[in-house]
């Protein structure tokens, strides 16, 4: 190789190697939660210590931390912090954690376990408790608002799952209804209101009482929960959501087993006797689309087996809430927030027919880039 080949390969070696440390030394663009990590196993009613970077996003005032279960609606963000009137120790449903509900009892707003400004430590972070609770797979939402003088304010936002674990070993699992369990014409319970249909699809209320005296859901299949029933021509077991579908008349008995303990529900089905199959839901393909982009969910492709119309229900599970609208037809939309990086909102939409049989959920991503 000639000398001013070799000279040309040691420039662009260098040039390479002082690219690769600006790169390493620009500060990251995205808002985003450092602390606790993706995936970090945390444990019940333990306060944790959280912190961001702020990336590129000058002009964050303060910052707002929020639980979610998994697949919890996202609700309305309010940035009043309101310390909880009763102990930590007393029951406080994770789903229900510092919520407000609306004059029908639905939750609508959640306000924040934390609010950090810059003189927080470390800056806009601190301790944030993890509610006693909380069991499984959980969201932890981090927002902050930054400040644009009389144009008001706007927000960036990460959002991270983690895994809740409580030290406290489980003494005995417990169902929050009837035993035994009647479904259809020989009784109702208030918490699923009338199943009158075959095709209907629920959730069984069930807690775990533990050791340190708290009560904990244990409905989802991520706090370890499977269930099993001794009759699926009854009763048909979908573990991946922890649902139970109504398929036929008839005894059967749900067995649930946690942390190797187990219990055992009988159900007895009596609804009518004319077939209905479950609908099929389809929130339509995941998509990425530019912030400031009207955006359509389309759940057209959804269908009902025997071809009668549908009921449409709507709903965000994962990102900052957004104003959705249309939540109750075939397509819902909304305005893609600005955002400094690319961001993950998750929507989950449900069908229902006009007898009452339910669809599992589907889901569908929509990546908002700058």
């Amino acid at each position: 190789m000639k000398a001013m080949d070799r000279a040309l390969v040691r420039r662009t070696i260098r040039i390479a190697l002082m690219s690769a440390v600006l790169v390493s030394a620009t500060p990251a663009m995205a808002f985003k939660i450092v602390e606790p990590a993706e995936n970090s196993v945390l444990k019940s009613g333990k306060a944790i210590t959280v912190k961001v970077d702020l990336g590129q996003n000058p002009g964050v005032i303060k910052v707002r931390y929020y639980w979610y279960p998994e697949l919890g609606d996202t609700l309305v963000e309010q940035d009043e912090y309101e310390k909880p009137a009763v102990p930590a120790q007393d029951k406080i449903a994770i789903d229900k954690f510092l919520t407000k509900d609306s004059a029908t009892g639905g939750s609508i707003v959640v306000t924040p376990l934390l609010v950090a400004t810059a003189e927080a430590d470390p800056p806009f972070g601190g301790k944030l408790p993890v509610p006693p609770e909380a069991i499984g797979v959980v969201r932890l939402l981090a927002v902050g608002d930054i400040s644009r003088g009389r144009l008001g304010t706007r927000s960036v936002f990460d959002e991270i799952l983690v895994r809740v674990e409580p030290e406290a070993e489980l003494i005995s699992i417990e169902f929050e209804t009837d035993k035994p369990l009647r479904l259809g014409r020989a009784g109702q319970v208030a918490t699923y209101g009338q199943v009158d249909t075959l095709g209907k699809i629920i959730e069984l209320p069930v807690v775990g009482q533990f050791s340190d005296g708290v009560t904990r859901p244990i409905v989802s299949p991520t706090t370890g929960t499977s269930y099993r029933s001794s009759n699926e021509k009854v009763i048909k077991v979908h573990q991946q959501f922890g649902l139970l579908q109504l398929v036929g008349n008839g005894r059967t008995t749900l067995t649930v087993t946690n942390r190797g303990k187990k219990e055992d529900l009988e159900v007895i089905v009596e609804v009518g006797d004319e077939a209905n199959e479950s609908p099929v839901a389809d929130a339509g393909p995941n998509r990425t689309v530019k912030a400031g982009t009207k955006v359509e969910l389309n759940g057209l492709k959804s269908r009902d087996p025997e071809g009668e119309a549908l009921f449409y229900a709507w709903s965000q599970v994962r990102g900052s809430k957004v104003p959705l609208l249309d939540v109750n037809m075939p397509r819902a939309s909304f305005v893609a927030p600005q955002v400094s990086q690319k961001r993950l909102f998750r929507f989950k939409l449900r069908v229902s027919d006009k007898k009452g049989a339910d669809s599992l959920p589907s889901f569908v991503d929509v990546i908002v880039e700058p």
